[in-house]
Parts: structure tokens; C-alpha cells; sequence
């Protein structure tokens, strides 16, 4: 079967889910690319290693064992089955050089799409930059009056407490009256 049959174009956020941040980098792992273009891990990775100097640290750079145990742990269960190597991690600019490495139609297609994901997670990030800033600036002022209220609420405790304290009667006391 031809590249040009495969079924190419999976949804959105199926590429969404797996972009990471590692790093600080929105990032996609070696064997989730791999998935996506209908390839073996090993396959992607060689095609990286004969071209490694497409992919400066700031375009892939592979996971540290303490990176790769962590990102493990998050999923909770071994589906990553028995890696051997450490992951590959490509930031958007790598996976834009990959669809220069791996020459199928297939990839080239689901390249296209990726950007298209981080080209769409930027543009949500930008309109929602001003929403996100009123919103904490929101919480700031939310917290600023919930010390003024705790503050009301302990003045009203101590005006409660002096008047259930029975108050001594001034002035002349009747015989039957007594302390």
C-alpha cells in the first residue's frame, strides 16, 4: 500500500495530547512522532543520527534519565514497553526539520498538520494572554478583601464576646439585689 492510501490525518487533538513540556519547550517525543507517521521509533531515530546536524539542541535534544522516569511515571504504565535508549525530544522547529529527513508523503502531510497544532496552541495563548492577566489580577484583589473580611469578622467576634459578658450594674442596689 502507497503512503498516498494511508489513512494520514489523525484529529488534532490526538497531536495535541502529545506535545509536552519539557524543559520549558513544547516538545513531541521520538516514538509519538513515529506513531503518527506510520514508521518505527528506530526508523526516525536513524534518519535523525544520519542527519544530525539538522537538529541543533534547540530543535531536538534526548530526555535525561531522570526527564524519561518522570514522563513514565505520569503515564502509569510501562505502554512505552522495554526502551532502551533514551527518548528524542523535538521542539516545533525539529519537527518541521523532520519532514525534511523522513521523505514520505505520509510524513510530509502529518507535518503539515502538526504546525498547523502549534500554530493554533499560540494564537489561544495570545487571545487568552489578557483574559489570563484580568483574571490574576482578579485573584489579587479577591485576596486583598479576604483579610479586610477576616479583619470585620474578628472585630465582630470581639463586640460579641463583650456582650455576652454580663455587665455590673451601676447606681444603688435594692436589698434584694446582691452580687
Amino acid at each position: 500500500m502507497s503512503d498516498d492510501h494511508l489513512p494520514v490525518k489523525p484529529p488534532d487533538i490526538v497531536v495535541m495530547e502529545k506535545i509536552y513540556v519539557i524543559r520549558g519547550e513544547k516538545v513531541m517525543l521520538d516514538h509519538d512522532l513515529a506513531e503518527l507517521y506510520g514508521i518505527e521509533t528506530k526508523q526516525l531515530k536513524r534518519a535523525v543520527r544520519r542527519n544530525i546536524d539538522r537538529f541543533p539542541e534547540d530543535f531536538m535534544f534526548e530526555l535525561s534519565s531522570e526527564e524519561f522516569n518522570d514522563l513514565r511515571s505520569q503515564f502509569g504504565t510501562s505502554s512505552w514497553g522495554g526502551a532502551r535508549y533514551l527518548s528524542m525530544a523535538f521542539s516545533e522547529h525539529g519537527v518541521l526539520m523532520l519532514s525534511s529527513v523522513l521523505n514520505s508523503k505520509r510524513a510530509i502531510k502529518v507535518n503539515i498538520q502538526i504546525m498547523r497544532v502549534y500554530v493554533h496552541i499560540r494564537e489561544m495563548i495570545l487571545t487568552h494572554k489578557d483574559l489570563l492577566q484580568q483574571m490574576d489580577s482578579l485573584d489579587k484583589k479577591v485576596a486583598k478583601q479576604d483579610e479586610k473580611i477576616a479583619l470585620v469578622f474578628q472585630y465582630l467576634k470581639k463586640f460579641i464576646d463583650v456582650q455576652e459578658k454580663p455587665k455590673k450594674r451601676v447606681g444603688y442596689k435594692r436589698k434584694d439585689e446582691k452580687e
